[in-house]
């Protein structure tokens, strides 16, 4: 658990006072670490005041994370906002003081963390070489970028990026209000790393500069001192605070048993959660088949199987009245609940995805290229009902609407707290609204409408 995580926080080249503050620390007597980052508005030294207040009630409620762990960070970001607002009224220097904050709890031990947001601070998570940002900004530029309007680059520059629709301090009783705040959990992957930052950061460096810094083999403080040097060399116009939490467990390995000892094409491995195992989807195919077993050399016979003599028999017997019948002109009667194989109708490549989330084991699944072929056409919506989801396609795969049909590609259930799409084209579907749903997140997707051959922005 040593140096798992770590927090760090500069006042960057033009401000003269840092209204950044952060929680990085294990919560004693439990396998929780909380890490928080508080960017605090509203005056020279008002922000300061409202983000030391928000600290202070965090660490108060919730130094012992049990129950339902969402309702308890909600629970404690609604006081923090009652305190901050309670303080504006007593110090009229502060009366317009407020906070934003992105606050995670990590459950070290279950491989998962939860995590509350408000504002436009960001929350981004590192697996396998990718950064994906989970929070998203409450600011018109962070809605104009996140969804496609803006490249990242020109969201950096906007004249109002800085301009916020939520913070702490700004409502009373948002706790009667569950829209006001972002809420959601993930799993946390052996290997993952979580970063939690202010705007000084994500408004400074690039998503690819932060990706490479978060990839170097070093520990985590010398990652964070990286992080706030590059956001000074690329002008540090404010406070800049970065927090960062690795999952240092071993991953468990699991051995699944070969049906066929043959060679097979290398696929390119995912660190599963605890308990599951990555899947290619083509070795769910091919773990339904019988395995086939070799003899073994000077293994003595233990006799022939009566049943197996009788079932020979019937098939010599049937195919010699079949003969018997084709040479004669007569037509065969062949009984309907007796199908030939060579006329079994093969599953749709629909149903096969369909048939292969349905028995996959964890949460990751690869689609292989060689068993799914482009493209895969939809006539009804794959069903997703599992908590959370990374659906990833090996190349990029594309998910086309069968023609006549309007609906939507995917039905993910409401059960389904965070779906992670990677790799992906979806041409000429009418509907993509539950790709746009809050926990859906979209990587390397695309949304295509071959009617008009104009490419639709990604949500």
């Amino acid at each position: 658990m040593d140096k798992n995580y770590f927090g760090i926080t500069d006042t960057g080249k033009v401000r003269s006072n840092n209204e950044d503050t952060f929680i990085a620390e294990r919560i004693a007597e439990t396998d929780f670490v909380m890490a928080c980052v508080i960017d605090g508005v509203g005056g020279y030294s008002g922000g300061e005041v409202a983000a030391a207040i928000a600290r202070e009630t965090l660490l108060r409620l919730l130094n012992k994370p049990e129950g339902d762990l969402s309702l308890l960070m909600q629970a404690a970001l609604a006081e923090a906002n009652d305190q901050i607002i309670i303080g504006r009224q007593q110090n009229k220097e502060h009366e317009d003081m407020a906070c934003v904050l992105t606050l995670a709890l990590v459950d070290i031990k279950n491989n998962r963390f939860y995590y509350a947001h408000v504002g436009d601070t960001r929350l981004y998570l590192l697996r396998d070489g990718s950064l994906i940002k989970i929070s998203k900004d409450q600011s018109f530029v962070g809605f104009m970028e996140d969804s496609g309007r803006l490249t990242e680059e020109q969201a950096m520059q906007h004249p109002k990026r800085n301009e916020i629709n939520k913070a702490l301090g700004f409502a009373g009783n948002i706790g009667l209000h569950e829209d006001y705040m972002e809420m959601g959990h993930s799993p946390f992957l052996p290997g993952d790393l979580i970063l939690l930052c202010s705007d000084g950061l994500s408004d400074m460096v690039n998503k690819q500069e932060l990706t490479a810094i978060l990839l170097k083999e070093t520990d985590l403080e010398l990652q964070g001192i990286e992080l706030i040097n590059a956001a000074n060399r690329n002008g540090g116009l404010d406070n800049i605070t970065a927090v960062l939490v690795k999952n240092t467990n071993v991953s468990f390995a699991h051995e699944a048993a070969k049906p066929v000892s043959r060679p097979s094409k290398k696929k390119t491995p995912l660190v599963s959660p605890a308990a599951s195992i990555p899947v290619v989807a083509s070795d769910i195919e091919k773990a339904d088949q019988p395995p086939v077993v070799a003899p073994v050399a000077g293994q003595k016979g233990k006799g022939i199987n009566p049943w197996l003599l009788f079932v020979a028999l019937i098939i010599l017997l049937s195919a010699v009245y079949l003969y018997w019948k084709w040479f004669s002109g007569e037509p065969a009667n062949v009984p309907a609940n007796i199908p030939d194989s060579t006329l079994t109708i093969q599953k749709t490549q629909e149903e096969q995805l369909q048939d292969t989330l349905n028995k996959l084991r964890g949460n990751i699944l690869i689609l292989d290229d060689s068993l799914f072929k482009s493209p895969v056409l939809i006539s009804k919506p794959i069903q997703i009902t599992r908590d959370s989801l990374y659906l990833k396609a090996e190349s990029n795969i594309v998910f086309k609407s069968d023609s006549g049909y309007t609906g939507q590609p995917f039905f993910i259930a409401p059960a389904n707290k965070s779906s992670l799409f990677e790799n992906f084209t979806f041409e000429n579907f009418k509907e993509v609204n539950a790709l746009q749903k809050k926990g859906v997140l979209l990587k390397d997707v695309k949304f295509l409408k071959t009617d008009s051959l104009t490419p639709a922005a990604r949500p």
